[in-house]
């Protein structure tokens, strides 16, 4: 042993050792980055943890802060102290695993001090990745959930284990998070890979719980994201030139967000981009939004998308009431019904809001759009329609087109139609011109991040077409704004450049 650990008497020990925060900075070893032995100490991250876990924790991250370990250390503490307790952390892969047990949990039992580990007991069984004590207490690493109740619960990587396994997502969601009694201790955490799945919906309302300000629930998510500028670690002391587009960037969190970084950190995460390019946001986000940036294979508009948000261009977008609002829809039955509401302010095409429904009569939908021009003080212009709107239903003889002009639209125009292909390469020509509003479109901008191609499981490759899901819905209009739009000319002496605008 070194100096360090003869340091440590069995008095110190027994004086402190109810205090569990004192046992989490002073008994525990690990291995460091650097691969030495020393002594566990709570960082600032994982003491913010400790301080404020809640029974349901949902934590997207950046990598390397720390927080498998410190979990390991948690839950190895609490079975050791406790009496009938039982740990578990479930792994994406098999080698993780054995490693997170052996290098972690293992690591951290046998290099207590040796008056604690005689005063604990040896434990009365112990394989590569499960041990258990005469206290009752339990404590195992595995890939999949188990039968038996839990107090403590880790899920690590939960966001992979939903874009690449959903079924075995499926069996942590209802087995393994239902097995936690509902005052104990579960955690999902992961870096973020993609906009769909459950780990996406349990931030999405832990999100949702944080900003309302309500007190939680025993069975509510709590939120914690913590982005990469937290790690001390993350920084240059080299002089590095940042790039014009990047300094835009660290403008925007500046403003934005509040986010101030040092040149340390600006030059630390401008090569960390060079090497990672778009998986930049994947691995080390700034906000939680970036955690869902990472582009999906067969994604049609990820290069786009891409560009929109590292230019700014989901923004606090302000309405100018001097610019007409058109819209275009997707006209669902059964699916999703999308209005997309859109200025033209010379060469921006500016989504400014959307409406999404299903289930709801034309009627619902002119009747939204009367109320919110009121409310916001829209001025319509003309309404994009897919061509489809001009048939004729079998039950009926009328086109819902005819329909919408009995409830008192005018100025309906109806699309060409076209190929879903080309349709596809006009939105991307048109792409450069494209501002979102970042609250009332989330929906849209979370859309065409998931618009992707469809994937044949039994040839193992992407079809030339669509995938039809949600996100489809949203995409549709745009793609019929991509074929119709057309830069308005400014108004001279009170004319406009279409003489046809009328309103409800």
């Amino acid at each position: 042993m070194s100096d360090e650990d003869n340091q440590l008497t069995a008095e110190d020990i027994k004086r402190h050792l109810s205090d569990r925060e004192w046992r989490l900075n002073n008994l525990y070893y690990i291995i460091d980055k650097k691969g030495n032995r020393v002594v566990f100490k709570l960082n600032p991250v994982q003491a913010y943890l400790h301080e404020n876990l809640h029974n349901l924790n949902v934590v997207p991250k950046a990598r390397q802060l720390g927080l498998t370990t410190f979990f390991s250390i948690l839950f190895l503490d609490q079975i050791l102290f406790s009496k009938n307790k039982t740990a578990g952390i479930i792994c994406h892969r098999i080698e993780d695993v054995k490693k997170i047990f052996k290098n972690k949990i293992k690591f951290a039992w046998e290099n207590l001090h040796p008056w604690l580990r005689s005063y604990i007991g040896e434990p009365t069984m112990e394989t590569a990745t499960e041990m258990r004590f005469g206290n009752g207490g339990t404590i195992f690493t595995s890939m999949t959930t188990r039968s038996q109740t839990l107090q403590y619960l880790l899920v690590s990587e939960f966001g992979y284990i939903c874009k690449h396994a959903p079924d075995k997502a499926e069996e942590i969601v209802t087995g393994a998070l239902n097995s936690i009694e509902q005052n104990q201790l579960a955690i999902i955490e992961s870096t973020a890979q993609g906009r769909e799945g459950y780990f996406y919906n349990f931030v999405m309302q832990g999100d949702k719980n944080e900003k309302s300000n309500s007190e939680l629930t025993p069975i509510d998510w709590k939120l914690f994201f913590f982005p990469w500028y937290l790690e001390p670690e993350y920084k240059l002391a080299n002089v590095v030139v940042i790039p014009e587009e990047m300094q835009k960037y660290f403008e925007k969190l500046l403003t934005r967000f509040g986010i101030a970084l040092t040149n340390e950190q600006k030059g630390w995460y401008v090569k960390k981009q060079e090497t990672l390019k778009e998986k930049i946001y994947e691995e080390f986000p700034s906000t939680l939004d970036e955690c869902f940036m990472a582009r999906i294979d067969g994604a049609y508009y990820a290069a786009e998308m891409d560009k929109v948000f590292t230019q700014n261009r989901i923004m606090r977008l302000p309405f100018d009431p001097n610019y007409r609002v058109d819209t275009y829809w997707d006209l669902g039955m059964d699916d999703m019904f999308v209005i997309l509401l859109v200025q033209s302010v010379g060469p921006q095409i500016r989504f400014v809001d959307v409406y999404y429904n299903r289930g709801e009569s034309l009627a619902h939908y002119v009747k939204w759009l009367e109320e919110r021009g009121k409310q916001m003080g829209y001025r319509y212009g003309t309404h994009f329609l897919p061509h489809d709107v001009a048939v004729k239903e079998l039950g009926t003889g009328t086109s819902r087109q005819e329909v919408l002009w009995k409830l008192g639209m005018r100025n309906i125009r109806i699309g060409k139609k076209i190929g879903i292909n080309e349709g596809i390469d006009k939105v991307r020509m048109l792409f450069s011109r494209f501002y979102f509003d970042d609250e009332k479109t989330k929906k849209l901008t979370d859309a065409l991040f998931e618009y992707r191609k469809d994937f044949d499981p039994k040839l193992g490759r992407f079809k030339d077409s669509p995938r039809h899901d949600q996100s489809s819905h949203f995409a549709d209009p745009v793609r019929l704004l991509a074929c119709e739009w057309r830069e308005y000319l400014p108004e001279i002496e009170g004319v406009s450049q279409d003489q046809s605008v009328s309103f409800f």
